[in-house]
Order: structure tokens, then sequence, then C-alpha cells
């Protein structure tokens, strides 16, 4: 039979047995909490340099964006003739353009695209898609609408009734019509025919990549009707 100071000394080898299991229990807690918090910081930290990366990209292109179309301001202007009709519309300044206005059944034949105008005599796979071409010219406007009856037919192209926004509510303006599609073959893009006087004025971008310029040259376009 144990004594009191022998059961004594057994309590408190137990107690003791049970504070170093506590602290080892513990101190393992603590490491293991540790070791999750830097997990997740070091987690926490990766993903924050990505979406810092990510956003520092897009303000990058979104500055690069607005600086383009600054730069593309204050727009050039093209003005026509008056005796066929005065036609006027402005571009982006960073574009040049070329016209040839000699030919009497031609009376505006231009090309224009970004810094410099490419050869326009190119031919075949060579052929630029100028960012702009303006065209009044002798045919007819039903006959020049006809021209593209195949792409419509065939679903490549739409036609919708079209009058420039500055040209709206002014007399003897007849409506013209915008195409979306392939306007040539081989060619995609956006072209408006119209009506102007006895001549018929067609306005297209030969490739996608300029529609959001063509549609604010459209904006800007007027003549006399």
């Amino acid at each position: 039979m144990l004594n009191r100071s022998q059961a004594g000394s057994a309590t408190l080898a137990i107690i003791n047995v049970l504070l170093i299991l506590a602290l080892i229990g513990a101190g393992a807690f603590a490491w293991w909490a540790f070791q999750e918090r830097q997990s997740y910081l070091n987690d926490f930290n990766k993903k924050l340099g990505n979406e810092v990366e990510k956003a520092k990209a897009e303000q990058k292109t979104q500055l690069e964006a607005e600086f383009a179309e600054k730069e593309k301001s204050p727009r050039k202007s093209f003005k026509g003739s008056a005796t066929y009709g005065t036609v006027t519309f402005s571009y982006p300044k960073t574009w040049s353009g070329y016209v040839d206005q000699s030919n009497s059944n031609q009376p505006i034949n231009g090309y224009f695209h970004p810094d410099t105008v490419p050869s326009i005599t190119q031919s075949g796979s060579a052929q630029t898609a100028f960012a702009l071409r303006v065209e009044l010219v002798s045919t007819d406007y039903s006959q020049s609408i006809k021209e593209l009856d195949s792409q419509i037919s065939q679903g490549k192209t739409t036609a919708v009734a079209y009058v420039p926004p500055k040209m709206k509510g002014i007399t003897n303006v007849q409506t013209g019509t915008k195409f979306d599609g392939e306007i040539k073959q081989g060619t995609s893009g956006s072209m408006v025919i119209i009506k102007v006087r006895d001549k018929t004025l067609k306005i297209y971008t030969q490739s996608p990549r300029y529609l959001s310029e063509f549609n604010e040259i459209l904006k800007s376009l007027t003549f006399v009707p």
C-alpha cells in the first residue's frame, strides 16, 4: 500500500506527464497553425501579385487605346468640288489620303489609310485592304445596289436603309443603303451607297479592322443633294 508521500509523488508525475503532453500538443498545433498561415499568406500574395500584374496590363492597354484615339484628333477634313455636291467628311489625322478628282465620270476616287497610302495599282494577294475608299461615280444608284445582289442572296452580306446622321431631315436627300459583310469578292467590310445629285457615292472600308473609324467618318459625312 502506497503511503501519502508516494501517492503524492505519483500524482505529481502524472500531472507532469500530462503537462508535457499538453505542451507538446500545443507546440505541434502552433507549428501546424503557423505553417497553414504561411501557406495561406504565400497563396494570397501570389494571387495578389497576379491580380496586380493583370490590373497593370489592363491599365496599359486602356492607356494605349486612349492615346491612340487622342492621336487621331483633331481630325483632317476632305471637301469635294461644289460642282459634284460638295461631299465632305472628316477622318483621323494619323491617316493619309490620295484623291483623284480629274475624271468627270468619277469626280472622286479616294484612298485613305493610316500613316501612308500604299500603292493603288496593286493586284492579287498583295492588294491592300484600304481603311477608307470613297468613290463618286456616274453609275446609276439602282445599278450600284444590284452589284451586291449576289453577296446578299448568298447570305454573305446584309443590307439596311441608311441616311447619314447629318443628312437626316434635309430636303431632297434620298435614302441610301448600308452593306455589312462581303462588299466585294474576297473583301469584307462596310459600305454605304447613296445618291448625290446625278451621281452615286460609294464610301466604304475594306477591312473589319477599321469599322469603328469608318462609323465615325459616316457621322461627319455631308453633301449637297
